[in-house]
C-alpha cells in the first residue's frame, strides 16, 4: 500500500513539537516564545488578545501555539497573577436591551481569550449596594470589572474597588477617572443632533422625556438638547419636560401627559428608545399617528429601534463597541500595559421614518 504524501507543514508540525515536547509531554509558555522568538510577555498578550502586539507577530506566536497544542493552565495563571480569569460587568441599567447589547461587546473581545464575563447586575438606590459589590469583588476575584451607567458615576464605588486592588473601566458620559478606567460617550453631542433635527424639519412644540435625574446621562442629554434648540432660538416650557425612568412604562405615562397639553407638541425627543416605544404606544392608544400627528426621536439605536413601524429616527450610541473597547482596556491591564490615549464615542443620528415636518408649527 503506497503511504500518503507528508507535506512541507505536516513536517514542520512534527518538527516543531517534537523539538519542544519535553519527557512529560507537557509544551510551556518558555516554549512557546523560545520558538516563536519573542518574549514571554509577547506570548502572554497573544493569549490575552491584546491590540498591541503586530498582525505578523501575532500571526507567528499562534502558528507556534497550534502546531505545538499548547494550551494554558487556568489554574497555574489564576495562582500566578492571585486572581481568576474574569471580566465583571457591573449593571443597574434599566433597559435589557441596552445590557444585552454592551455584553456582546465584551464578549467580542474575550472570544479567544483565557478570560470569561461574569454579570452583577444591582441597583444604585439599594443602601448595601457597595457591599453587595464587595462581595461579589471578594468572591470572584476578577480580573477587573466594567461599570455601565449609571452605576459607572458612583465614585464612593469606584473608590471601594480600588481600595480592594480591582481594576475597573467606567463607561459615562463625562471623564471620571485616568485614560485607562473610562470610556466617554459623549451623550450631550448626540442630543444636540437630534434638537438640530426637530428644528431644521420646522418642529417649534418640542418636548423631551428624560431619564432620571440622578442618572448623570438623563442630565447631560437634557443639557446637549437645550443648546441644539437654543441654536434655533427655541426652549422648552417647562411643561414639557418630564421625568421618565428609561423603560417602557415611564415612556407610556409621560407621553399619555404630554397629549393632554394644548396645544400639545409636535414632537417628542425621548432619553432612550426603551422609553420612545413607550411613547409610540400612548400615541397610538390616543388615536393619533407616528410621525403624522406627532414625531417621535429616541436615543441608543438599539435593534428595536429599526424593528417597530415606522421606523424610528434616533441618536445612535454604539453600546456594542462600547463594551468591547472596556473589555480591552482591562485586558491590556492585564497585560501590565498603561494606556494613555482618551477613549470615546460620539453619538450619531440615524433618520429614519418617525420624523417629519409638523401639519403646523
Amino acid at each position: 500500500m503506497a503511504r500518503s504524501p507528508v507535506t512541507n507543514k505536516n513536517k514542520k508540525s512534527v518538527g516543531l513539537a517534537s523539538k519542544v515536547t519535553p519527557p512529560n509531554g507537557k509544551v510551556t509558555i518558555n516554549d512557546v516564545a523560545r520558538l516563536s522568538g519573542v518574549s514571554k510577555k509577547t506570548v502572554s498578550r497573544v493569549i490575552n488578545n491584546s491590540p498591541l502586539v503586530g498582525v505578523e507577530t501575532r500571526e507567528r506566536v499562534q502558528s507556534v501555539i497550534k502546531d505545538t497544542g499548547y494550551s494554558p493552565d487556568p489554574q497555574a495563571r489564576a495562582l500566578a497573577f492571585r486572581k481568576s480569569f474574569l471580566i465583571g460587568m457591573i449593571y443597574d441599567n434599566p433597559s435589557p436591551q441596552y445590557v444585552v447589547n454592551m455584553q456582546r461587546g465584551i464578549l467580542d473581545t474575550l472570544q479567544e481569550t483565557s478570560f470569561q464575563l461574569v454579570l452583577h447586575p444591582c441597583d444604585r438606590g439599594d443602601s448595601d449596594v457597595h457591599d453587595r459589590v464587595e462581595r461579589f469583588v471578594k468572591q470572584q476575584k476578577p480580573h477587573g470589572v466594567i461599570l455601565s451607567p449609571s452605576i459607572s458615576e458612583d465614585d464612593a464605588l469606584c473608590a471601594q474597588l480600588r481600595s480592594l486592588d480591582c481594576a475597573y473601566v467606567r463607561i459615562a458620559s463625562v471623564e471620571f477617572d485616568a485614560p485607562h478606567q473610562n470610556i466617554r460617550t459623549h451623550d450631550a453631542k448626540g442630543a444636540a443632533q437630534a434638537a438640530r433635527h426637530l428644528a431644521e424639519i420646522g418642529h417649534r412644540r418640542i418636548a423631551h422625556i428624560h431619564g432620571l435625574k440622578s442618572f448623570r446621562s438623563a442630565n447631560e442629554r437634557l443639557a446637549g438638547f437645550r443648546e441644539g434648540l437654543k441654536e434655533y432660538g427655541l426652549s422648552m416650557p417647562k411643561k414639557f419636560i418630564m421625568e421618565g425612568a428609561y423603560d417602557f412604562k415611564s415612556g407610556v405615562a409621560c407621553t399619555e401627559k404630554l397629549l393632554k397639553a394644548n396645544p400639545r407638541p409636535t414632537a417628542i425627543f425621548l432619553g432612550n428608545d426603551e422609553m420612545a416605544v413607550g411613547a409610540y404606544q400612548a400615541i397610538r392608544m390616543a388615536g393619533l399617528r407616528v410621525p403624522d400627528d406627532i414625531s417621535v426621536v429616541g436615543f441608543d439605536d438599539t435593534p428595536m429601534a429599526s424593528r417597530v413601524w415606522p421606523p424610528m429616527t434616533t441618536v445612535r450610541l454604539p453600546i456594542r463597541e462600547m463594551g468591547s473597547a472596556a473589555a480591552k482596556l482591562l485586558l491590556d491591564r492585564a497585560s501590565v500595559e498603561q494606556v494613555e490615549e482618551r477613549i470615546s464615542f460620539v453619538p450619531d443620528l440615524v433618520v429614519r421614518h418617525s420624523t417629519s415636518p409638523p401639519e403646523s408649527p
